[in-house]
């Protein structure tokens, strides 16, 4: 019963302060089950972002479904999503109400404009948390370390997206085949 409250509070503590969407909601999602409890190692947590990212639904939801089940099976599953979601039905019912009301007022569109650049520095951090996994795993950042696999992909993967126009489940699925085309060659 005890980790079921855990898993309710950590998830509740994620949904309501992870202000702009999944990205920005990483960082507290990897504080919670990486750092905080230990339910997950790095390695677990950069696997269940990509989860997330290739399953339907936002990030902390899946996370927070992904981790529950993990824990404390189908109820820690419930646990955690209904923590997750909990504090947003609320605010959003209430942030709406007061967005409707007052949405022309200069205050407000100060606040929103200034959050901005916290949710960037939330995303960015979260992503170069990501890719310093996927690059050199747990082990120290040096150069000897360097995992050039999962750089090429990257490289490459940045390049559809950016250059070639790719749509972002293409991009995923190329990641995959190449990965374990990797593997199966440099096994050999």
């Amino acid at each position: 019963m005890h980790t079921l409250l855990d898993l309710f509070l950590s998830f509740l503590q994620i949904g309501l302060f992870s202000f702009g969407g999944g990205y920005a909601a990483m960082p507290l999602i990897e504080q919670q089950v990486v750092t905080g409890h230990g339910w997950l190692t790095m390695a677990e947590f950069t696997d269940l972002i990509t989860i997330s990212q290739m399953t339907p639904g936002p990030i902390a939801v899946n996370s927070a479904t992904f981790v529950g089940i993990r824990i404390a099976g189908i109820p820690g599953a419930l646990v955690a999503t209904i923590g997750c979601i909990l504090p947003s039905c609320i605010l959003v019912t209430l942030i709406a109400r007061l967005y409707l009301k007052y949405r022309k007022l200069d205050l407000l569109q100060g606040v929103l404009a200034s959050l901005r650049p916290a949710v960037v520095a939330l995303i960015a951090g979260a992503g170069v948390s990501i890719l310093t996994t996927a690059f050199w795993g747990d082990g120290p950042v040096a150069l000897g370390n360097t995992s050039w696999v999962m750089v090429a992909i990257f490289a490459a993967a940045f390049l559809l997206l950016k250059r070639g126009k790719a749509g972002p489940i293409l991009v995923m699925v190329l990641a995959g085949v190449a990965k374990v085309l990797a593997a199966v060659l440099f096994a050999l």
